[in-house]
């Protein structure tokens, strides 16, 4: 029995604090607040540093794996003689940090904090009850050990294909057979250059955050941020499984019983390409009273798989699916807010449920491929342009085109980072890109060349003075405006595009485009990084 204890020990996972119910009285010898971390003793303790920087230098190892190569081959290390006692001292290594693993084991069994841990976590893997799923949330560890709360395979969704849900794949050229096998044999060279491109270096410089030393060293924000969710907000931590397997840590804060008129609404939130729903733009709609949903991307922090953009519309599908049948919101009480390169699930989301009530995008974008070509030498052009759409493209225009409900765009006036030139040149901003397809989709008649000028020129202020000056310049009547569009909404309430803006003169398109120009956009006077206070965040204007 003992022995059997002492293993469960020794692979069970590492436990990092304990969040104390709010019936739970502390003990005496804890100080802070609602929880406190877990405290090992002395041999656990230090057993579990030696292993932890052994995981750094091997993650250091890793990543600069060619580098090493490369330097081993040159000094001609790379030979049967030479291998041989390398391998070796590997073992050595090996063998030791197996013995030290197993002292960490045994400092755990002689942990009754630690004990008790593990038998609540032994009896919700055999009965997953909302008891015992209650006392298991009082603990923080590591989140491959935590039970599935929700899998897709629990609801029945036509969406699903082979591979995992639908995308907007780009659109093929058409060649004739002989043309298509001779160039499938003349770019396969590109074809194997993109695939190593974006399995290797590409996927990490878009999505930093999957990187495992820049988790390494946010772990302790990570923690304090989430034991903030739990400890302050009565969080729900609960782990998905998507459809292609990855498992994704999820946050969910239930307001639905506090008085106000926001608790009913439910926000969900996307992340940016190095942000964690525990320190991320999931605190705003907090701030406002709504119910929020979090959620990891996959490679990032609790959740599994790396970020492309298949495994991300996998991931924001079971984030859904969860909500609605597992939390018991319906669509129309689900608005999604996103930051920066979240707003690709985001505009996946409301493209694949219409009937989603609002998108929120703020410090979003319309394409990757600009803002990929600007940190990338010229020459590398075609390369990069064929990696992105084979492999990274995320198409945030193209996807929030098929979306007719309301839409609110946050655009950031001094972003560093979606900016083609520099954060001085706000017209290099493709916030400004996002929002003239999406009026072009929507109102194309009212978007006329004129239009566009007007509305760019509006996008060119810098300052909410400058951007007054060019409103009132044009002499834009705002209640004509709106008694326009209700008039043409009332008479044919058809989705769009619509037609509105066909028999109207030149100065009331002029109008109409810089009214509908700042009904779908607003400006923040900050950077790219800064979170967003409460006071930006409003619901889409909706006519």
């Amino acid at each position: 029995m003992a022995g059997w204890l002492w293993l469960r020990c020794l692979f069970g996972p590492s436990l990092h604090r304990i969040h104390r119910p709010a019936q739970q009285p502390r003990p005496e010898e804890r100080a802070g607040r609602r929880g406190w971390d877990y405290l090992p003793r002395s041999l656990e303790r230090h057993t579990d540093n030696i292993l932890g920087w052994a995981s750094a230098l091997w993650s250091l190892s890793y990543y600069s794996s060619p580098l090493i190569l490369c330097y081993l081959y040159r000094k001609g290390y790379i030979c049967s003689s030479k291998l041989v006692p390398v391998s070796q001292y590997v073992g050595t290594v090996l063998v030791c940090l197996l013995g030290v693993a197993c002292l960490r084991g045994w400092g755990r069994w002689r942990n009754p904090e630690y004990l008790q841990f593990m038998s609540i976590l032994e009896e919700t893997r055999r009965n997953h009850t909302p008891s015992n799923k209650k006392k298991l949330a009082s603990y923080d560890f590591d989140f491959s050990h935590w039970p599935a709360d929700f899998s897709w395979k629990e609801v029945s969704n036509p969406k699903f294909s082979k591979g995992g849900v639908s995308l907007l794949k780009p659109e093929p050229k058409h060649r004739g057979a002989t043309d298509s096998l001779l160039n499938s044999v003349r770019t396969l060279p590109c074809h194997i250059i993109s695939y190593l491109i974006a399995h290797s270096f590409g996927r990490r410089m878009l999505y930093p955050g999957s990187v495992g030393l820049l988790q390494k060293a946010m772990r302790p924000m990570l923690q304090q941020g989430q034991a903030r969710l739990i400890e302050e907000y009565d969080g729900q931590r609960n782990k998905l499984i998507s459809c292609d397997g990855n498992e994704i840590d999820t946050m969910f804060v239930d307001r639905r019983g506090e008085r106000g008129p926001n608790g009913k609404t439910l926000v969900i939130c996307c992340e940016g390409n190095a942000g964690f729903y525990e320190v991320g733009c999931m605190n705003t709609p907090l701030d406002g009273g709504y119910s929020v949903l979090g959620w990891n991307h996959p490679g990032f922090a609790g959740s599994t798989g790396v970020p492309f953009p298949q495994n991300e519309a996998n991931a924001m599908d079971v984030v859904i699916q969860f909500a609605v049948h597992k939390l018991g919101f319906q669509l129309n009480d689900i608005v999604v807010y996103a930051w920066s390169i979240g707003g690709f699930t985001a505009s996946w989301a409301v493209m694949s449920y219409p009937e989603i009530r609002a998108l929120v995008l703020d410090a979003s974008f319309d394409d990757l491929l600009p803002l990929a070509l600007k940190v990338m030498p010229e020459s590398w052009r075609p390369l990069v342009t064929h990696t992105v759409r084979q492999y990274m493209n995320l198409n945030n225009a193209e996807q929030l085109c098929k979306y007719q409900g309301p839409v609110l765009l946050i655009r950031r006036t001094k972003d560093e980072i979606i900016t083609t030139t520099g954060p001085e040149d706000i017209m290099s901003n493709r916030g400004n890109d996002l929002l003239l397809r999406l009026l072009q989709h929507r109102y194309p008649k009212v978007m006329t060349e004129d239009s566009l000028r007007a509305v760019r020129q509006w996008l060119a202020a810098g300052s909410q003075v400058e951007e007054e000056s060019v409103y009132v310049g044009y002499e834009v009547d705002d209640d004509w405006c709106m008694s326009v569009l209700q008039s043409y909404q009332t008479d044919r309430e058809t989705p769009f595009p619509w037609s509105v803006g066909e028999d109207m003169t030149a100065e009331g398109r002029r109008q109409l485009a810089l009214f509908l120009a700042r009904k779908y956009m607003r400006n923040f006077e900050t950077t790219h990084c800064t979170p967003l206070p409460i006071s930006e965040f409003h619901m889409p204007w909706k006519l």
